[in-house]
């Protein structure tokens, strides 16, 4: 039924509601649980970066620094403060969601169910509880969606100027969007879209993502694409360690609520055989093929679930419709059951709900991610230990780690709060090998006098080992010692 005049009105402003509420109550859960235990590995590096703008790095684009750069500023480094843009993203992606609802002929069941399928989703959970690229990934993704839908529902090619805008935001937050463009570019060949093609908007909006896209492609060329090299790298290294492994398993365990499958299979069919909306559906299917084939990791797509849950939502809600009273009332309480129960699991391994107890060790037991935001501050504190443990003298004191890459972030963060000035040695046989030296000693010589120590540290987190040797070697340079150390300390 339609609604009319101040009815309508009234309506709407009761649908944003439970929207915003729906949002606001995930929120206010993640900002109460954010500064529960401590940085991820990862965060530590976004950290860094932040201290050190430029328009491209080795590993991801600029816009996630530059955020993190503004919450420094903004907060200082508070956990709660720094991760408060990811939790801001999450909601505002659970209230779009609901509204392509809306868009597409939905109701408020069809809205609210939709939005919180998304709310309840393993990969969006997860996204507000760190400041990571992929949290405003998928904000992007799902502004893409909703706006590609404003395009074919309206057929006004002015919103090739929107997609643009945020397509090239895509593009500076993280590489993996272009499965997406992909997936746009081949839904527009293989519907009745592609009349776009030639439309002027379509190319301004091109335009508009490649300007604003353009500083990174310059910062690429300048370095030999290096992040196209990293990125192959990576890819092999999760092929090899099985990172890979489960894709499809995925789809239904961590991108989407395992309860809301029916809802975004639903909405891959419909779009399928919705003429206008054709498009979508091949803006899933194809990234779905490439990923698959290409062994990409199982939360990669998990950004495309939500306009497949909000057209699968309102599918469901003109189904439900149809049913007697006693059917429906059935259907929608083992639906909405359901999809609570997953959630509350969800929620209990992804979110730190709980500070100590068995809550906290099913956490870790399930999380990887959470492990990881755990021993770095003690990490460095033993490192720092060894390096204070030298007898005086008028060189520098300094200690050599040995771990992996997540490593050298964490020391570099928490070292300048210990008196430490740290800096990598590369990669070596062994590992990565990282310097502390004393912050107020600083030795341009880079050689090292006289004295040996070492420690052993493992991380509450689960992971390896980390080992840590600190030297003086008189007329020694540091790389030379932080090698040798590395391999002495794993003989």
């Amino acid at each position: 039924m339609l609604r009319t005049g101040s009815g309508s009105r009234a309506a709407t402003q009761a649908d944003n509601l439970a929207l915003v509420g729906i949002a606001l109550v995930v929120a206010v859960i993640h900002l109460m649980t954010n500064g529960r235990y401590g940085f991820h590995r990862d965060e530590f590096q976004f950290l860094s970066d932040a201290r050190h703008l430029d328009w491209g790095f080795v590993a991801y684009p600029p816009l996630t620094p530059f955020a993190e750069r503004v919450g420094l500023r903004l907060f200082g480094v508070s956990m709660v403060g720094l991760r408060l843009f990811s939790v801001i993203a999450q909601a505002l992606a659970i209230v779009v969601t609901g509204l392509t609802a809306r868009e597409l002929g939905g109701g408020r069941l069809a809205q609210v169910t939709a939005a919180l399928a998304v709310a309840t989703s393993g990969l969006p959970v997860f996204e507000g509880t760190e400041f990571q690229y992929s949290t405003f990934d998928y904000l992007w993704w799902v502004l893409i969606a909703y706006f590609v839908i404003r395009l074919l529902k309206t057929e006004n090619p002015r919103w090739w100027l929107a997609i643009g805008v945020f397509v090239g935001l895509g593009l500076m937050t993280k590489y993996t969007i272009v499965f997406f463009i992909a997936g746009i570019v081949s839904g527009m060949v293989l519907s009745s879209a592609r009349r776009y093609f030639a439309s002027a908007w379509f190319w301004s909006g091109v335009a508009v993502a490649l300007l604003i896209f353009a500083p990174n492609i310059i910062w690429q060329v300048q370095h030999g694409f290096i992040s196209v090299h990293f990125l192959q790298h990576i890819h092999v290294r999760d092929v090899r360690q099985g990172r890979a492994n489960g894709f499809v398993r995925d789809q239904f365990k961590i991108c989407a609520n395992l309860a809301a499958a029916p809802l975004w299979i639903a909405g891959v069919i419909c779009f399928l055989r919705e003429r206008r909306y054709r498009m979508l559906g091949w803006m899933y299917l194809v990234p779905f093929a490439l990923f698959l084939l290409g062994k990409g990791r199982g939360y990669y797509l998990a950004a495309a679930y939500p306009m497949l849950m909000a057209m699968g939502a309102v599918a469901g809600e003109r189904w439900v419709a149809s049913l007697g009273r006693a059917w429906r009332r059935v259907v929608l309480g083992v639906a909405f059951v359901g999809m609570a129960a997953y959630g509350i699991f969800v929620y209990a391994i992804i979110v730190p709900l709980a500070a100590d107890g068995p809550l906290k060790q099913f956490a870790l037991k399930n999380n990887g991610d959470l492990r990881e935001e755990l021993g770095w501050k003690e990490m460095v504190a033993m490192v720092a230990g060894i390096r204070d443990s030298f007898p005086p003298t008028n060189g520098q004191a300094s200690a050599c780690l040995r771990g992996t890459t997540g490593s050298r972030a964490p020391l570099r963060f928490w070292g300048l709060r210990m008196g430490c000035r740290c800096r990598s040695a590369g990669r070596t046989r062994r590992g990565l090998g990282v310097s502390c030296g004393a912050a107020d000693a600083p030795d341009r010589a880079g050689t090292f006098q006289g004295y040996c120590g070492q420690g052993l540290y493992g991380l509450p987190n689960g992971g390896a080992d980390r080992q840590s040797r600190g030297c003086r070697q008189r007329g020694e340079r540091w790389e030379r010692v932080c090698v040798r150390a590395t391999a002495a300390a794993v003989a």
